[in-house]
């Protein structure tokens, strides 16, 4: 899948919260309904067997409860993609990378492994922190292989982690520093690998065990100064990532550093065809959801590269991060000052971030509200995610009289979701019965879900009339 992922360490975050968010985009050509749902227990099968590998997996006698954002329509697998375990581990899966000939030479892809549709719900349910996630998944990896390139985050309260394949078997993984954030856009990131650590104390960093001897006997490394770049040993830096991959990095770096390096201009320190764009930065100010959310959504605003600006020359000619393929957007956020129970919140936006809007909700529940649960193959307003994609779809056609609608449409959600979770945060403060909290949590997000419908409603009904109103057929003198 073509998609776009931010990393937020938690002394990088407003609030302590370690942050992990991806858009999770269709390839291009089609576009996969999503809903957001819960997986029980009760339902894990003992031997798991994928759609589209065929490959077949015990799975551990005992899952934990996750929730999951999966396709809406069967027929493909589950594509579990995000989510947060009852244990409060988050992880977003997968982010497809990039990779060049002499690894996937070395240790080719295996059709029947593992795969983007697997992973999330191989690994979620069986860990109980973002270090396991890894673990686990990096065993599975060992046995099984897998059939693409791909990078996953883990996260818990204290930790984020993410992980890179590397060919059909290996991988490698950083811890990400505390007071850092990462950008991902579908390319093999990690610029460091401290192998002293990853095969010994594992501090920092992991991978598979033979990953050493794989590179030394395959001269994958192409340091001059012995330092590995796993970027230039096992990652691309080709044409197609310059107009595909990089223009998305520089944009999200531009925007949380914008005083750091110089971005624009013949004396720029990075552009958008630079190869060398640092994996992980110091931001100049602590992340909001809101900033995610943001960058998540850009389209090269601000520079000439904006596919609705009027008149620049150079306008479309990069990918952007905001693209009409977006399927969904999930921000998983471990708060730290808020008990156990209520800590994780999974932030939802569906269809083009450009145009739509994200909601927090409770993690710990055992239902989704119907709004985002009852997504079909078929559109209806009756659901999140086909209203939000019609609203971009009419937005994008009226942009210049209807962007202001999904502004207000914007602020408006965010303000009041905001207030809805300070409310019922306090209120399962004063709450000490744990049934009574859980209750709590599922009133909130009903409550959530309501108030979304009601202004994508509202935002729908705005949006249509301005989309109408410039129909080529339009005439302007009413009825004598």
């Amino acid at each position: 899948m073509a998609c776009t992922t931010i990393l937020v360490g938690k002394n990088a975050s407003y609030d302590g919260s370690t942050m992990i968010a991806r858009n999770d985009d269709s390839g291009s050509g089609h576009f996969t309904a999503k809903k957001f749902t819960v997986f029980q227990p009760q339902d894990y099968p003992a031997v798991y067997k994928s759609v589209i590998s065929g490959v077949e997996i015990p799975l551990p006698d005992s899952g934990l409860r996750i929730t999951a954002v999966p396709n809406a329509v069967e027929g493909k697998g589950l594509w579990a993609a995000s989510g947060v375990n009852a244990a409060n581990v988050g992880m977003t899966a997968t982010e497809t990378i990039t990779s060049n000939p002499r690894v996937l030479g070395a240790d080719p892809l295996v059709k029947g492994g593992i795969g983007e549709e697997d992973i999330v719900y191989l690994v979620l349910p069986y860990v109980r922190s973002a270090r396991e996630g890894v673990r686990r998944l990096g065993s599975l990896l060992e046995q099984y292989g897998t059939y693409e390139m791909n990078g996953i985050a883990f996260q818990d309260a204290d930790e984020v982690w993410w992980l890179e394949t590397i060919g059909g078997h290996h991988w490698m993984a950083r811890r990400v520093p505390d007071d850092v954030y990462v950008v991902m856009p579908n390319q093999l990131g990690l610029d460091t690998l401290d192998l002293d650590d990853a095969l010994g104390g594992q501090k920092e960093f992991m991978c598979s065990a033979d990953l050493r001897g794989f590179i030394d006997k395959y001269h994958l490394d192409l340091s001059l100064d012995g330092a590995l770049n796993p970027r230039d040993t096992f990652g691309s830096h080709d044409d197609a990532d310059h107009v595909y991959n990089t223009p998305r990095g520089w944009y999200m770096l531009r925007y949380f550093n914008p005083n750091t390096f110089a971005w624009d201009g013949p004396d720029a320190d990075f552009t958008p065809r630079s190869d060398d764009l640092p994996w992980c930065m110091v931001p100049e100010k602590k992340i909001t959801p809101e900033d995610v959310k943001y960058v998540l959504s850009s389209h090269y605003q601000g520079t000439p590269y904006d596919p609705y600006a009027a008149t620049a020359s150079e306008r479309g000619i990069y990918r952007p991060i905001g693209v009409n393929r977006n399927d969904f957007m999930a921000l998983l956020q471990m708060r730290p000052d808020v008990p156990e129970d209520f800590r994780a919140v999974e932030w939802l936006a569906f269809a083009s971030n450009a145009f739509n809007t994200m909601v927090p909700f409770y993690a710990n529940v055992d239902t989704t509200p119907e709004y985002l649960s009852n997504t079909t193959g078929d559109v209806s307003t009756d659901n999140f995610y086909w209203a939000s994609r019609l609203l971009a779809a009419m937005a994008d056609a009226s942009y210049a009289k209807s962007v202001f609608h999904i502004e207000r449409y914007t602020l408006s959600v965010g303000s009041k979701a905001n207030g809805i979770i300070n409310a019922y945060d306090d209120a399962q403060r004063g709450e000490a019965d744990p049934a009574a909290r859980a209750a709590l949590r599922t009133k909130a997000n009903e409550e959530l879900a309501a108030m979304v419908k009601a202004e994508t409603t509202d935002a729908l009904n705005k949006v249509l009339f301005e989309l109408s109103s410039g129909m080529k057929n339009a005439y302007s003198r009413s009825d004598a």
